[in-house]
């Protein structure tokens, strides 16, 4: 009975078979049928191999939302060095609320403003970098893959002991604002503190000695992230005059940055930049120094690194094998078809061309019966 059964259920399982295997007696292999074949995996091959690299290549995806995060602080990154003596300039931050920052967090370092010849390679690299980035945007996506594992960012320390003294200074550090919009600036003097704003002792300072000449080796917001690179890292203005002013206008974008190396909590930011000398006698009023006004955007970008799902890939490679395969056998019983009915027409020519040559033939020697004559 067990028997019975299992026959009943392997016969019906044959009959469910949408592979039916042809006998070989029936098949018939031909050499344009190989070299067909042998065109159809190769191809196969070809692009089942390229289709593997784009598997393993990843994409960015963007989403936007609005900024909830209003009680944190926004820290800011700076390091700039300015080409006058520490005692001789301050930097702090007044926010919207014409709060003034402590500046705890910066250090003041006399240095050299020339760059030695190492630093200046550095510097030249990361121009040509942020010139390409100003012209390709997708490079940023590439620049966000590789972030921890591409070189630094900072500038590399000097490989040479200059004899001269420094003339200049290095501001550096970090500080902690609201998340309103600011005005971080760099001016003549130290900042005090003031019932009524703040302001800054400049007044024992020469202006022969102003020169607000800099160069912006890092400035970003949020958490630091080494192997990124913002807008104005390596920017370098020269003052041609003692009292000049230069303003930077900059739009900071809270982003979340989710990818395969690191998940960090970080801001972009753009940049419009301004400079004017200061001259009261022909009406540009203000005061020589380095102003970054910056403005918080209300919405917050989602970067996410994402792959492609294994299931997706082996869809899109069956279909590749499928589609090779179904359109060369395609194509190779067309052309088989029109060879064939190019073929019988020729022969079918050459046998009335041959029949038509056999009947001349056969006139042209054709006797002539003979006559017998019989006598009586």
């Amino acid at each position: 009975m067990r028997r019975l059964t299992r026959k009943k259920a392997l016969s019906l399982v044959k009959e469910l078979d949408a592979f039916p295997k042809v006998p070989e007696s029936y098949v018939e292999t031909t050499a344009s049928g190989g070299t067909v074949s042998l065109v159809a995996f190769t191809f196969m091959a070809i692009l089942a191999f390229l289709e593997f690299f784009v598997y393993r290549d990843t994409w960015m995806k963007y989403d936007y939302e609005v900024d909830k995060d209003f009680k944190n602080k926004l820290r800011i990154n700076v390091d700039i060095t300015v080409a006058m003596r520490c005692q001789f300039v301050g930097a702090d931050v007044l926010d919207l609320a014409e709060t003034m920052v402590a500046s705890d967090g910066l250090k003041y370092e006399p240095v050299n403003f020339e760059l030695s010849p190492g630093q200046r390679l550095w510097h030249m690299a990361l121009l040509n970098i942020q010139a390409r980035l100003r012209e390709e945007h997708s490079l940023q996506e590439v620049i966000f893959k590789t972030v921890m594992k591409g070189a630094p960012t900072a500038l590399p320390p000097r490989e040479d002991h200059p004899t001269e003294s420094p003339e200049a200074c290095r501001i550096h550090g970090h500080l902690f604002v609201n998340k309103v919009a600011g005005n971080f600036h760099i001016t003549v003097g130290k900042a005090i503190p003031h019932p009524r704003g703040h302001a800054h002792l400049a007044a024992l300072v020469s202006h022969d000695t102003y020169n607000f000449s800099h160069r912006i080796d890092h400035l970003s917001f949020g958490e630091e992230i080494p192997g990124i690179i913002n807008a104005l890292d390596g920017t370098e203005k020269v003052s041609p005059d003692h009292n000049h002013m230069f303003q930077y206008f900059i739009t900071i974008v809270p982003t979340k940055l989710n990818t395969y190396q690191i998940t960090a909590d970080t801001h972009q930011y753009s940049v419009t930049e301004r400079e004017r000398p200061i001259n009261h006698a022909a009406g540009s009023h203000g005061v020589s120094g380095i102003f970054m006004k910056y403005d918080i955007s209300s919405l917050m970008v989602t970067v996410t690194e994402q792959h492609m799902p294994l299931w997706r890939f082996l869809v899109r490679l069956c279909g590749i094998i499928g589609g090779i395969f179904s359109t060369t056998g395609m194509l190779h019983g067309m052309v088989a078809f029109l060879v064939d009915v190019l073929c019988c027409h020729f022969q079918m020519g050459l046998y009335r061309q041959r029949k038509e040559e056999l009947l001349n033939e056969s006139t042209d020697h054709e006797s002539p019966v003979p006559v017998e004559n019989h006598t009586q």
